[in-house]
This record gives C-alpha cells, structure tokens and sequence, in this order.
C-alpha cells in the first residue's frame, strides 16, 4: 500500500458513511482494499464512530474520550500511518472512485512534491468550485482558488502556495522535515502553515484537476462566516506569520499586512463580526509571546534564503490575483 487515508471525525453521522461508501467504491472490482483507513474520532456523541466500527470492518478506528480539534486528531492519524503517502480526508466529502489512484500517480510524478490538492466541488452544485488549493498573499489573506466558480475553469495542474488539508496527498518523508500540523491552531490556517513551511524547505505543492472530491462544507461548525472561525482564523492568521516570516521579510510585507488586516476588519464589522475579528487577533498577539509560540517559530537559515525570495514574489503576485 502506497497511501493511508486519514478521517477526522466529531458527530459526523450525516456525512461519514457516505465518505466511506465512496471509499470503497475506490477498490479493485475484484479484491480488497488497496490503501488504508484510519478514522480518528474525536469525543462523537451521535453513533457515527460506533456506525464505522460496525459497517466497516477495514476502517482502523482511534478514539479520543473528547474533542481535541482538527489538528491533533489528524496528527495522531498520520503518526498511527505507515504508508508513504497520507491523504487527509474531511468526514464531510465523498471522493470519485479514481481519485487517490490519481493522487499517487502525480505525486510519483516529481520528487520535489510535498503536497497534490484535489479539485474540491460543492456536493450540491456539482459544476461549482469549492477549492483548487490555497493561495496566501502580503495582505495576509489565504483563500481557496477558483471558490465558488465554474469548475469548468479549473482543469490544469497548477503550482498552488498550499493544499486544503480537507482533501491532499502528502509524502510522509517530508512530513518528518516539516513537522506535522502545528496542533496550536486547534482549526484553520493549520494547512496553510504546514504548506508554508514546505515552502521554506524548498518543496513544491500543487493541484491535481483529475482527482475530484465533493465538499459538503462547513459541516462541523455551520456557516461560513461564524464565530468560532472568524476569532481562530484571525488569532491564526497572526501566529502564522509571527511564525513563518524572518523579521526582514516581516518589514518588507508590514504595509501591506496592516492594509489587509484594515480591510478584513472593515469587511466583518460590515457583517456585524467586527468585535470577534479584533478579539481573535489580539489572542494571536498574545499568543505569539508565549514560550510554546516562540519555541515552534521557524528559524532563518541562510540556505532557504533563495525559497524566501521565491516565496515574496509569489505574496506580491498574489496579493495583485486577489485584488
């Protein structure tokens, strides 16, 4: 087996089943699994772990006695993997039956690659986008590529800044240079950060168009915009970049992230969101003067000097793509 399947799961019974039906319509006609699954639940309360357990026998199960976020339960999944290759997976999708084969075959394809995201569809428009990957920009915004647009649009691999965790292929090799999933961030941004320390290191992340995953989205915690994602996206979004950016590349990027900042503050006062913004990034402040925060920030190195600069270039050119 080239690849493990990890599932974080809390009170997923609406979606999980589904998830894994398509799952299994991804073996051979005639066979068993090739690849493994691991399902690490988190506290769940609504029978969805007991439901895997009992009508999916080829499903590891790890149980948590309590939500201990996105972060930790993926991590304890890929530490409990032993495949080349890990492919995050949201309770809340279904994948087309050739996906993971296709995610494979990519990555096999270049050396260099950390991550491959899939072409994530809204599970109800089909024909919509709801992520090609993640870009990040100077402003300090991250946002999924083509969301919310014709996925018509989307048919060519591309070089993306980061993979959406929701749905990605990632070589264990380099996860050991890394580091997993920075479990500080609790949710959100936790993907983007680990891209952006890929990044760092020189590796490559990119988007497959053939390997499509349909998204329910915001299945775990409701809108789009509320408040326990508008205050740990905020506080993250602060952290990473506390953590991510020497103090040169900080200065460089300082008016365009208090321009960015200005404006998302502008946009969820408008939605009526604005006190749960600023208080989300005073945590991240504060939470970038503690030791554990301090410990865990990248340190510079002259050798990755020439991946910072490719890195700012691509900041600015997606700050302009944005805007």
């Amino acid at each position: 087996m080239k690849t493990t399947v990890v599932i974080p799961n809390y009170n997923g019974i609406q979606y999980l089943e589904n998830c894994l039906r398509s799952l299994e319509h991804c073996f051979p006609e005639h066979g068993g699994p090739t690849f493994a699954v691991i399902i690490v639940d988190n506290g769940s309360d609504d029978g969805s772990a007991e439901m895997a357990e009992r009508l999916f026998p080829w499903v590891r199960l790890i149980r948590f006695p309590e939500n201990k976020g996105f972060v930790e339960a993926v991590n304890e999944g890929i530490r409990q993997s032993a495949t080349p290759y890990v492919f995050l997976l949201n309770n809340d999708t279904t994948v087309d039956p050739g996906c993971i084969r296709r995610l494979e075959r990519r990555m096999d394809s270049d050396p260099a690659l950390f991550s491959v995201a899939t072409k994530m569809l809204s599970m109800t428009q089909p024909d919509v986008m709801d992520g090609a990957g993640d870009l990040y920009s100077a402003l300090g915004w991250a946002y999924a590529i083509g969301k919310g647009r014709p996925s018509a649009d989307y048919n060519a691999p591309v070089p993306v800044f980061s993979a959406c965790a929701g749905a990605a292929l990632y070589r264990r090799e380099y996860l050991e240079k890394t580091g997993l999933l920075d479990e500080i961030h609790f949710a959100y941004l936790e993907d983007v950060d680990l891209g952006y320390r890929a990044r760092i290191l020189g590796y490559k992340n990119c988007y497959e168009p053939t390997a499509r995953v349909y998204h329910a989205g915001s299945a775990t915690t409701g809108s789009r915009y509320n408040p326990f994602k508008i205050a740990h996206s905020s506080r993250n979004n602060i952290y990473l970049i506390y953590k991510n950016m020497p103090f040169f590349q900080l200065l460089l990027n300082l008016p365009f992230l208090a321009a960015g900042f200005f404006l998302k503050i502008l946009f969820f006062c408008a939605k009526g969101y604005g006190g749960v913004y600023l208080k989300g990034m005073g945590q991240g402040f504060r939470l970038c003067a503690t030791p554990e925060a301090r410990a865990r920030k990248v340190r510079f190195k002259p050798a990755n000097f020439g991946h910072y600069i490719t890195i700012q270039l691509e900041l600015w050119l997606n700050m302009f793509r944005r805007i």
